[in-house]
């Protein structure tokens, strides 16, 4: 994988390429030392995955990341010294596109190796998550949309955010290929990089990972993820579809109007899970559902990678079971036989 690194400060762009350079199959191709310098680099050079800084004189990595997704896109990981207490640049930069957010990896002994462990897992997340580059996917493959007689009346309506595609990979991982529910996730990523999102998804899971198209019907045993910068809903009882409204949203698509909809047309039962991710999105839209007599999970703060999306749903008392994420898949399977022979 083709990396670039953009880092005002020479000594952390110095250790990144260093713990990069420990994985023989990525390769630095370029180090900026502003956002100015690594757009232009992108236009001459676009990297499969762009290690960028927040914090940065001039411009931010926040207004970088916007600049770069809309002139050459590409995969993003925000690399900062703390990605809580720069919450507010971390949530901007998301909304841009990046994909996910890490901390630079703290040295604390000789074993560079050891210490960079979670960072360089969290590039090779990425590495698996781009995969397959946009446009490369063959249309024609597409799955056969499953017919009527195999919708549910079980729906899992899954929100994450920053540090949800590995997090997603685990749960997923962890369902069985028999599961009597229909599943819908909406994620917070790049429109770019949906695909090889669900491509990987689905290499991780017994259950088959597509994206969601207009007018697809959620059904038992798929998993169908978000696909556009448009909000996923329940257009009708039966059937999802893409809406602009609302246009102000900070997120899109966003866990909260897919909730919301959930809410007004699903006809059976629900089980909603709230993940890692920056802000509130989706907390309103959990506890919407558990008001409403539906089961809700949020992932533990623990286990979350940006602790904010469940910590809003767990401080609105949102979230019925508050589980690690390693509990959550067994905690569905037990909830959706529950309610099968209640």
């Amino acid at each position: 994988m083709r990396i670039g690194i953009v880092n005002d400060l020479p000594a952390i762009s110095e250790l990144l390429r260093r713990i990069v350079g420990l994985t023989p199959r990525h390769q630095v191709i370029w180090m900026a030392g502003s956002g100015a310098e690594a757009i232009e680099l992108c236009v001459k050079q676009t990297p499969d995955l762009v290690l960028m800084d927040l914090v940065m004189p001039g411009m931010n990595g926040a207004e970088t990341t916007q600049r770069i997704m809309a002139s050459t896109p590409c995969a993003i990981l925000l690399v900062t010294a703390s990605v809580r207490d720069n919450a507010g640049l971390v949530l901007d930069a998301l909304s841009h596109g990046a994909i996910d957010a890490v901390d630079i990896p703290a040295m604390r002994g000789g074993d560079l190796r050891k210490d960079a462990g979670p960072f360089l897992s969290k590039i090779d997340i990425m590495s698996r998550l781009i995969g397959e580059k946009p446009g490369r996917r063959n249309a024609g493959a597409r799955p056969e949309r499953a017919p009527r007689a195999l919708r549910s009346n079980q729906l899992i309506a899954i929100g994450s955010s920053a540090g949800g595609p590995a997090v997603l990979s685990t749960i997923l991982g962890g369902l069985p290929k028999e599961l009597p529910a229909a599943i819908v996730v909406v994620q917070h990523v790049a429109e770019e990089f949906v695909s090889g999102m669900a491509d990987w998804l689905g290499q991780e899971s017994a259950l088959p990972v597509r994206v969601a198209e207009e007018g697809d019907c959620p059904t038992i045993g798929c998993v169908l993820l978000a696909g556009t910068s448009n909000h996923l809903v329940l257009k009708t009882a039966e059937c999802l579809g893409y809406t602009t409204e609302p246009s102000d949203h900070v997120h899109r698509p966003s866990v909260d109007v897919f909730f919301q909809s959930v809410c007004r047309l699903w006809r059976g039962d629900v089980v909603g899970v709230l993940l890692t991710g920056m802000g509130r999105d989706g907390a309103l839209g959990l506890k919407a559902l558990r008001d409403r007599g539906h089961h809700t999970i949020a992932q533990d703060e623990a286990t979350s990678a940006v602790y904010g999306m469940p910590k809003a749903a767990a401080t609105l008392d949102a979230a019925v079971d508050i589980l690690p994420v390693e509990r959550i898949a067994s905690r569905l399977v037990d909830v959706l036989a529950g309610k099968a022979d209640g």
